[in-house]
């Protein structure tokens, strides 16, 4: 991940360096908000998570992979794939179960 984050810092300072570039954001507030995905293993996602997918709509879904999402006002939430036949979707769960988008 850390590589990650340098690789775009200094691509973004190739391009800021970069004549037409620099002018044409010339006064213009541009900001990057990084996310740290950690991921998790199904089996340890938090009870009420596992509650809130066996109980719901995903009940009869497999959980493929699990994802702590921390977001840059350091708020935290569970990115959860799911698979059921060919059928995949994504929910994201705080740690109490709930739905946020």
């Amino acid at each position: 991940m850390k590589k990650l984050i340098i690789a775009a810092m200094a691509f973004s300072m190739v391009l800021l360096a970069s004549p037409s570039f620099s002018n044409s954001f010339a006064g213009n507030n541009v900001e990057f908000f990084v996310q740290d995905k950690m991921s998790v293993k199904p089996e340890d996602l938090p009870e009420p998570i596992k509650s809130t997918l066996a109980a719901g709509a995903y009940a009869s879904w497999e959980v493929t992979e699990a994802f702590l999402i921390t977001k840059p006002d350091k708020t935290q939430f569970f990115e959860i794939i799911v698979k059921k036949g060919s059928e995949m979707s994504k929910i994201n769960l705080d740690k109490d179960g709930r739905k946020v988008e």
